[in-house]
């Protein structure tokens, strides 16, 4: 274990892992190239898997093109660079890696957020490796979890209500919050999550808020 997965497994709170699935050689093989060699250790040594309980899950990117497609599918992104999915969170929140710009863009489907943050200068400099490690090192649970209309945590919550998430689950709000109300537990369902973040993408509008590295930069 590196420092970089310790501060995410330790410190932020996001071990043990849960519901490992093995990533098969062809898939390392695959996506060598594409995604940083750090990523692709992680998938060797930790596998497929969730982390916080099922807040924060990796997963295959191949699994997940549909649902990339249908959230970005017809936009700019995809003509800036190609994008692989490469962890959602219990609700839906999805984070893509760019082959040429690292962990550029992130989408809240609830919410039908997308957050860019494109820096090549720095993802040069940093490299593709590091700017994987310093993703998982710097995260945060908050950052995956959801509150609710009284800003509250939701996930606690749904799992103790909902039960266990596993790799093709979500917690989704029924209806979705694109269609009008709070967001609140009562209103949680424990849903194939490819089947309904396709929907999300269909009843929700994207809209893309403003580059948050470009701003840092003045």
């Amino acid at each position: 274990m590196d420092q970089f997965m310790e501060n995410f497994l330790e410190y932020e709170g996001f071990g043990p892992p849960i519901a490992r699935r093995d990533v098969p050689p062809e898939k390392i093989a695959k996506f060598r190239g594409k995604l940083p060699d750090k990523l692709l250790e992680y998938w060797q040594e930790y596998g497929w898997c969730g982390y916080a309980k099922g807040l924060f899950w990796t997963v295959d990117p191949d699994e997940w093109e549909e649902v990339l497609d249908d959230w970005i599918g017809d936009t700019p992104f995809m003509e800036r660079d190609a994008y692989y999915v490469i962890a959602r969170s219990a609700f839906g929140k999805l984070v893509l890696w760019g082959t040429n710009s690292g962990q550029s863009l992130r989408i809240n489907a609830p919410d039908g957020l997308a957050f860019p943050a494109f820096d090549l200068e720095e993802f040069k400099e940093d490299g593709p490796d590091l700017t994987l490690q310093l993703f998982f090192s710097s995260t945060s649970r908050d950052t995956y979890d959801v509150t609710d209309s009284d800003d509250q945590p939701l996930f606690e919550r749904a799992l103790a209500t909902l039960g266990p998430l596993d790799h093709d689950t979500m917690y989704g709000f029924v209806p979705a919050l694109a269609l009008g109300g709070e967001p609140s537990l009562n209103r949680l369902q424990k849903l194939n999550a490819h089947i309904h973040l396709s929907i999300l993408s269909q009843v929700t509008e994207l809209q893309v808020m403003a580059d948050v590295a470009q701003m840092a930069k003045g």
